[in-house]
């Protein structure tokens, strides 16, 4: 069952490295993989709440790691994948420490304090950090064009989330969670999207996941000696989604979108983000959708549409 969901991605992988010719002209195909990722992440925060009536913050931070890992390592060794190499492993490290540890961990205690839609308010700055970020790894250089639609749509995402969370007023210590996991975050998007472009997509966050597994394992452990888990059907299914989706799936698809390039383009689809959270934190939790989710989400989706449309000159990576 493995080997047949892996043979759509590790057919798209028979090369780790692209020329830029090949990046230049798998834009759309890029967007496509990002956005496919973002829907899966989409559903990260309001069903981290839900799971979070029952379960322990540490528990869902790390165990959804050990969850993935295993499932991550068990792809490897049916597919033989070769293992990385010298300085690959401290660049999984970063990638381990910001997507499999940071982020998770840090929005899992921010959300015990503070709604599904208020914690839309931070995470909807990632795009605008993470293309920051990867244009100071990449060398990427877009048209002033696109940082003014990304800039408008970080904006406008942002307002969105703050108007739905009831204002800039409630924003209080959760709040530095949630941004320093936005930093740690998008760094590790980054540095993963360089990485996938040697390893392959689902082979980075694998090795990622893998490398992340003793330390994650320790602190489920610690979690579980605590306050053993006990917990109704509805929190161990969004906990699996957690696991197998966000922490695994989703980011096979994110990372070939980033791979595919050119990232700071590709990033920006995650603007959508915010506004699809916020629609099944209405759905799942029941939070009222006003006339507002429609303006905001709109504004929000046409500025993302502008700047990934934005085509400027690249200047490619170095080779590691």
């Amino acid at each position: 069952m493995i080997r047949a969901l892996l043979s759509l991605f590790m057919s798209a992988q028979s090369s780790a490295i692209v020329s830029r010719r090949h990046l230049l002209s798998t834009v759309p195909a890029g967007l496509a993989w990002g956005l496919l990722g973002v829907l899966a992440f989409s559903f990260t925060v309001p069903l981290t709440r839900v799971a979070l009536r029952d379960l322990d913050p540490l528990f869902i931070g790390a165990g959804r790691a050990v969850v993935a890992a295993a499932l991550a390592g068990t792809a490897l060794a049916l597919s033989r994948q070769r293992l990385p190499r010298g300085a690959q492993w401290g660049r999984l490290a970063v990638v381990g420490a910001g997507v499999v540890a940071g982020f998770p961990l840090l929005t899992s205690y921010a959300l015990t304090e503070v709604p599904a839609s208020h914690g839309a308010v931070v995470i909807a700055v990632l795009p605008a950090a993470t293309a920051v970020i990867a244009v100071l790894r990449t060398r990427e250089r877009p048209v002033p064009a696109f940082w003014l639609y990304a800039g408008l749509g970080s904006a406008a995402a942002v307002g969105f989330a703050v108007a739905q969370s009831g204002g800039v007023s409630h924003l209080h210590r959760a709040d530095l969670l949630l941004f320093t996991g936005v930093i740690a975050c998008a760094t590790g998007y980054a540095e993963g999207g360089v990485l996938s472009r040697e390893l392959g997509s689902w082979q980075t966050i694998s090795w990622a996941l893998v490398l992340s597994a003793p330390v994650m394992a320790l602190l489920t452990t610690v979690s579980v000696v605590r306050q053993p888990p006990s917990a109704p059907p509805v929190a161990w299914l969004c906990f699996g989604y957690l696991a197998a989706i966000s922490m695994f799936l989703g980011f096979i698809a994110w990372y070939r979108g980033l791979a595919l390039g050119p990232m700071a383009q590709v990033s920006q689809v995650q603007l959508v983000q915010p506004v699809l959270s916020i629609t099944w934190a209405g759905l799942l939790l029941g939070e009222t959708i006003t006339w507002l989710t429609v303006a905001g989400g709109l504004t929000v989706i046409a500025c993302a549409g502008r700047a990934t449309s934005s085509r400027g000159r690249r200047v490619p990576a170095r080779p590691s």
